[in-house]
């Protein structure tokens, strides 16, 4: 499968009533045009940026400008701690006193402007102050606009886990600049990648095969290969999220691999050791190991999501560390798939091929972490 050219591509998502359906606008050098795109959406407004202390430096008063050249009143920028750890209870409080401190009325547009960190915050912030602010998003990293940015979930992290505390909260629109992706590390490239192969196994053998081809390039800088992927995944997901924006079925597809990736990151204590999107691929081939041992796959597809990973220098097995795998089941078990105390996973029955498995053996998935950690 070749790889289109970079253009400038627009996914509508239609979750009634209005105002609630929005645009996803992909493509390069957007940044520029972002206070044209939202004043177009929107109307001219008054607006916050809430960046981090890392993304700041690089596209905060790019953004300011380009805001107050469209005709946008815009009110002094947040910056927060970049990181994990800013998403938590302490940082959402301090960040509604900087709000409440700029007189924010219901009229006030909040601009998320960063990773999955920044977008979650500010997402669930601008759902609860004020009963509901809206709020835009403009992610800078590849995870955050494959996933994060789109489909309106948002949260903070509490001592029961990750994303545990949050909202289902849409965004009025969301930005996607492939441009900004040129300041990450390799290593966030990768972490992102892993969600965006996600769709792959989840639906789509050809997408798959397509990563297969081209991961090499999208790692290593290729412009159009990120565009194509940076689209199709936010195809995937926005037609996924219109079908069942709740997660009350199909859209809990979407989480292959992270039932086991989030107790992963909850042990490490979220001090960068495992990325989000490293959890994810540990996750994922642990997904397919889990659905060999339940005969469900074939052994040759749960090895190729493995070889495939490893030959991106992705991991596949969890850290070296001292891990209770009481601990860990009890975590999967306040998953937020979870129904009544059962266990839901999603499986495979081969790449392309995920299912939800509701009630899965608590003994099955406890021998496969003894046997992983």
């Amino acid at each position: 499968m070749a790889t289109p050219p970079i253009s400038t591509d627009v996914i509508h998502i239609d979750l009634p009533p209005v105002p609630r359906e929005y645009d996803i606008v992909i493509g390069h050098d957007l940044l520029g045009k972002a206070g044209e795109l939202i004043a177009r959406k929107l109307g001219p407004r008054r607006s916050i940026i809430i960046t981090d202390d890392k993304v700041a430096p690089l596209f905060l008063k790019r953004l300011e400008a380009v805001l107050t050249v469209a005709g946008h009143d815009v009110l002094p920028s947040i910056i927060i701690p970049a990181g994990e750890s800013a998403k938590s209870l302490p940082i959402m409080h301090e960040l509604s006193g900087h709000l409440f401190e700029r007189n924010i009325d219901r009229g006030t547009l909040l601009i998320a402007l960063g990773g999955g960190v920044i977008g979650d915050l500010t997402g669930f912030t601008a759902s609860i102050m004020l009963r509901g602010l809206d709020f835009v998003q403009i992610p800078t990293t590849l995870l955050a606009q494959v996933d994060s940015s789109v489909g309106g979930k948002t949260g903070i992290n509490s001592l029961y886990g990750k994303n545990t505390v949050g909202t289902f909260y849409q965004p009025r629109i969301v930005i996607a600049d492939i441009a900004t992706l040129d300041s990450l590390p390799a290593r966030e490239i990768a972490s992102g990648y892993a969600e965006i192969v996600k769709y792959g196994l989840i639906q789509d053998r050809a997408f798959f095969d397509w990563c297969d081809q081209h991961a090499t390039q999208l790692l290593h800088g290729d412009a159009a290969a990120r565009a194509y992927a940076v689209q199709k995944s936010c195809a995937y997901k926005a037609a996924i999220v219109a079908q069942d924006e709740r997660e009350a079925g199909t859209r809990a597809l979407l989480n292959l691999g992270h039932t086991f990736a989030h107790p992963l990151e909850s042990t490490t204590g979220y001090d960068g050791s495992l990325l989000h999107g490293e959890a994810v691929a540990v996750g994922m081939v642990m997904a397919f190991d889990l659905s060999v041992r339940m005969g469900l796959c074939p052994p040759e597809d749960a090895q190729t999501v493995q070889t495939h990973f490893t030959n991106l220098g992705l991991p596949v097995t969890p850290p070296v560390m001292d891990y209770n795998i009481s601990e860990l089941m009890a975590l999967m078990a306040q998953d937020k798939k979870a129904r009544d105390g059962k266990l839901t996973l999603i499986l495979a029955k081969g790449i392309g091929q995920a299912f939800i498995a509701n009630d899965v053996d608590p003994a099955t998935v406890r021998r496969l972490w003894e046997d992983v950690v």
